[in-house]
């Protein structure tokens, strides 16, 4: 089996980093760790009929309160008929709610309600609980290196868009 702990690796020395092996077993890993990082927010979600689309959104309208349709589109990248469906329930649920742009009227605004908070909070405390011991165990080193991986991994035209979102405080 590979070496997994590639924190003390020399990384320059090696021509063959990363090896076949490593990498297949990164997207394993990655596969098995997407698993278990959506796993509590599913069954949370699924208890009020929702599921992984509406995640997305109330996390990304949590994170961006006022953000646009237009620029939730963009993030998300998936169709307006996709993101109008999703929307639709969770406006009929009470947990985003919709506002008029001041400038321009045909612009929508969105905002998680109270009861969105309240979601989006239950959502991510077990994930944040999850990436936190997970930081904490791999070691600062690691955890700088595992950022790093995954910034790495976003299209290189995207990485400096994503990286202002991320960086920026919780509102």
């Amino acid at each position: 089996m590979t070496d997994i702990n590639l924190t003390n690796r020399p990384v320059a020395e090696e021509p063959s980093f990363p090896s076949e092996d490593e990498v297949r077993m990164g997207i394993e890993l990655l596969f098995f760790a997407y698993r278990d990082f959506t796993g509590d927010p599913d069954a949370l979600l699924e208890a009020d009929g929702l599921g992984r689309a509406h995640h997305r959104v109330i996390h990304f309208v949590g994170r961006n309160p006022g953000i646009t349709v237009a620029d939730l589109l963009g993030i998300l990248r998936i169709t307006k008929q996709s993101l109008s469906r999703v929307l639709k329930q969770l406006l009929a649920s009470n947990l985003v709610k919709q506002e008029k742009g001041p400038r321009d009227r045909r612009q929508r605004l969105l905002y998680l309600t109270e009861a969105g908070q309240e979601l989006q909070a239950r959502l991510s405390a077990p994930q944040q609980e999850r990436v936190a011991d997970a930081l904490k165990k791999a070691g600062p080193e690691a955890a700088k290196a595992y950022l790093a991986v995954l910034l790495n991994m976003i299209n290189e035209e995207d990485r400096s868009d994503v990286l202002k979102m991320v960086q920026r405080r919780t509102p």
